[in-house]
This record gives structure tokens, C-alpha cells and sequence, in this order.
């Protein structure tokens, strides 16, 4: 492969920097390396540094905060998007963020290939090179896990320090992990096998639910059109606000999360997370179109959610049948305004009150007292016109 320049998705760790001095290597030609702030917790002086000393022509570091969360996690909540029942995509929804920008800063260098540290065992490196293919296929895809002889860590550390390329001196986390602003995930070490328990220094964002206060929190979260838009009456931007969310449901141990789940490239995985926020702002917003939803409308749109998720987690952000879900879920979202009263304990997210000027609930209807628009003798003809089939079919059995 004959390449002038190279984009690298580069996050300073011992993988990303292994691969920036074996890209030079190997394709001699300048390597611009660009990380992305999601969320995470970084010193991004230190990456810019250690990129540049690693043998980059350019270190960009790019602010994707504001967008990750307005652009992709809130239009994915406003869907209820969630994997297998249980997981709220907070890796998959980043990467479609991340190899945008990337692309976009292929095109702004001059550069014709892009390429990046996902292994070929996992789902990043589809979600990463569908997004690449979607936006700009002319571009060439540089894989080096699938390509390469370094396949250990062992390996990785050899060739680092046969390059004089630093190495953190500290106590080797266990385990490989992933942060942005809606979660944190972790795997391998211990987790490898599915029967051990997470250790409880593993977590970041949240107490354990025994440590949680003893006393709950109580918060209201205002809503537009499926968005959140304040909380406790005071209204942020989309990064402070979902900040705000992970404190408060870190605070009380709220969003932990262990599951095995079906990669796309066919294995099963285990992973650990922890998404304080995102568990918050899902429990509320379900339970504020508990109101604002009319039923069938309801329906339809849960029928879709397994779908939307799947597309998510396998990597087709810019797919158009994700645009066309896209569109159907926001349309649904247009009556989804008002304010859920949540009650915050001990690892429980609890939905204690709701209101809304788009309400569908009437009390006048819904009262067990004596009411006057309600006949409740109706109720036999729509049983029996209801049972008709089940009736038939039990005559039949006669």
C-alpha cells in the first residue's frame, strides 16, 4: 500500500503509540496524530507531547464533547436505545463521533489514508472503518492489529522500548477500558471469566450502593421534545447538564452494569460499566412518555428500539436506515415535553412524579370515584367483540 499521509485515531497508551512509530516505519510518510476529547478523564498536554516525541508531524486534539452528546447521545436517548436489555452503548456511540472528525481532518491535512487501534477481534474496528467507508471511501484504511506480527503485549513493550517510546511506571491496570462523558467500560483481567465479581477499586464514576448516603436525593429533569434540558428548574447545555447527571448518579451508586453480550463478529463478551447519568436520564425519560405517548404510537416505537440498537452497536451511525429510524423515533418525540420528579437511592434510579402540558392522562377518566364521561357498561360489548375469535375457536373444539 502506497500512501502520502496518515490520520492515526491516537489516545498516547502503549498501543496507539506503538503503532504511531511503526506506521512511520512502514509506510515512511508523515503521521498526523489526533485524539478525541469525548469526555474522558486525560492530561492532554501530556498526549500532545508524547505524540509529537513519538515521531508525529502533527498532534490535533479535538473537542468533541459538545456534539458527542447533543448530536449523538441525545438523539439515541431520546430513542430508549438500549443493547440486549441491558447495555446503553456508551462505546458505540463515540466511535461514529470520533472517525468523523477524523475523516474530516484527513480531508483538512492533505491526508489519504486513515487508521486506527481497534483489534481485529472487536467491534470498534467496524464501527470506526463503516463510519471511514460511509463519509469518505476514497480514503485508505490502515489496520495494523489485523496486519502486523505484534500481536502480545509482550511484544508491544519490546518494540516500545526498542524505540524509546515511554512507558508508564506504574502498577499495570488489569484491565482494558474505555471513557467518555456517558460511561465507562471495562474488560479483560478477571472479568475473562464471567463467574468473578468485579473488584470494587475498579470502579470510577460511582460509590457502591452500600456506600451510597443513607438518605435519597430527589431531582426534577425538564424536557423538549425528548431532550433534557434542566435540572432542579435550571437549565444547561447539553455537556454541563449530562455532567451534572453523572455526579448525581455516581453519588449514589447509581448505573453499574455487568453483562455478557453478543459482539457483532460473532463472540460472546463480558463487560463492566458504569453509566451513572445515562441510567438517570433513560429512567426519566420513559417514565415522562408514560404520559405524553399515546399507546399505539408506543408500541410501534418500542418494536423498533432492538433494531435501532443493534444498528448502533454494529457500527451504522451513517447507514440510511439508520437516518430513516432516526427520523421516525424523533417524530414520536414531538409531544415528549414536561418535567419527572426522581427519586436517586442507593443504585436506584425511582420515578416518583411527572407532569406535562402535553399530558394524555385524565383523571376524570382514570378515577376510581364516580365520574361522569365513563360508561362503564361499554366494557361488556368490548370484551365479547374481543373474545369473538377465542370464542369460535372454542366451539370449534367441540
Amino acid at each position: 500500500m502506497s500512501v502520502n499521509k496518515i490520520v492515526l485515531a491516537y489516545s498516547g497508551g502503549l498501543d496507539t503509540s506503538v503503532i504511531l512509530k511503526w506506521l512511520a516505519e512502514e509506510y515512511e510518510c508523515p503521521i498526523i496524530a489526533y485524539a478525541a476529547d469525548v469526555g474522558q478523564h486525560e492530561d492532554w498536554d501530556a498526549v500532545r507531547e508524547k505524540g509529537m516525541a513519538t515521531g508525529a508531524e502533527k498532534v490535533i486534539i479535538s473537542d468533541l464533547r459538545e456534539e458527542f452528546v447533543r448530536d449523538y447521545i441525545f438523539p439515541a436517548f431520546r430513542a430508549n436505545a438500549i443493547y440486549e436489555g441491558s447495555y446503553l452503548l456508551g462505546t458505540s456511540l463515540a466511535r461514529p463521533v470520533i472517525a468523523k472528525e477524523q475523516v474530516r481532518i484527513a480531508g483538512q491535512e492533505g491526508a489519504d489514508a486513515v487508521s486506527h487501534g481497534a483489534t481485529g477481534k472487536g467491534n470498534d474496528q467496524v464501527r470506526f472503518e463503516l463510519t471511514y467507508l460511509a463519509l469518505n471511501p476514497r480514503l485508505q484504511i490502515i489496520a495494523p492489529w489485523r496486519i502486523w506480527d505484534l500481536n502480545s503485549r509482550k511484544k508491544l513493550v519490546a518494540f516500545a522500548k526498542e524505540h524509546n517510546i515511554p512507558i508508564p511506571t506504574t502498577k499495570k491496570n488489569p484491565y482494558s477500558s474505555d471513557e467518555n462523558i456517558l460511561h465507562i467500560s471495562f474488560e479483560g483481567g478477571i472479568l475473562e471469566d464471567p463467574w468473578n465479581e468485579p473488584e470494587e477499586e475498579m470502579f470510577k464514576l460511582s460509590l457502591s450502593p452500600e456506600k451510597a448516603p443513607d438518605t435519597p436525593t430527589y431531582i426534577e429533569m425538564d424536557f423538549v421534545q425528548g431532550n433534557p434540558v434542566a435540572i432542579d428548574g435550571k437549565r444547561l447545555g447539553p455537556v454541563e447538564l449530562f455532567a451534572k447527571l453523572n455526579t448525581l448518579g455516581g453519588a449514589n451508586g447509581i448505573g453499574r452494569l455487568d453483562m455478557v453480550e453478543n459482539r457483532f463478529v460473532g463472540m460472546k463478551s463480558r463487560g463492566v460499566y458504569e453509566t451513572p447519568g445515562g441510567t438517570i436520564l433513560r429512567a426519566a425519560h420513559r417514565d415522562l412518555e408514560t404520559i405524553t405517548l399515546d399507546r399505539e404510537v408506543m408500541r410501534i416505537r418500542d418494536g423498533l428500539i432492538p433494531e435501532y440498537a443493534k444498528l448502533i452497536y454494529n457500527g451504522f451511525w451513517f447507514s440510511p436506515e439508520m437516518e430513516l429510524l432516526q427520523k421516525t423515533m424523533d417524530e414520536s418525540q414531538k409531544t415528549v415535553n414536561g418535567t419527572v420528579r426522581l427519586k436517586l437511592y442507593k443504585g436506584n434510579c425511582i420515578p416518583v412524579g411527572r407532569k406535562s402540558d402535553n399530558s394524555l392522562y385524565s383523571e376524570a377518566f382514570a378515577t376510581f370515584e364516580e365520574d361522569e364521561v365513563y360508561n362503564q357498561a361499554d366494557a361488556a360489548g368490548f370484551i365479547r367483540l374481543n373474545s369473538l375469535r377465542m370464542q369460535i375457536q372454542a366451539f370449534n373444539r367441540k
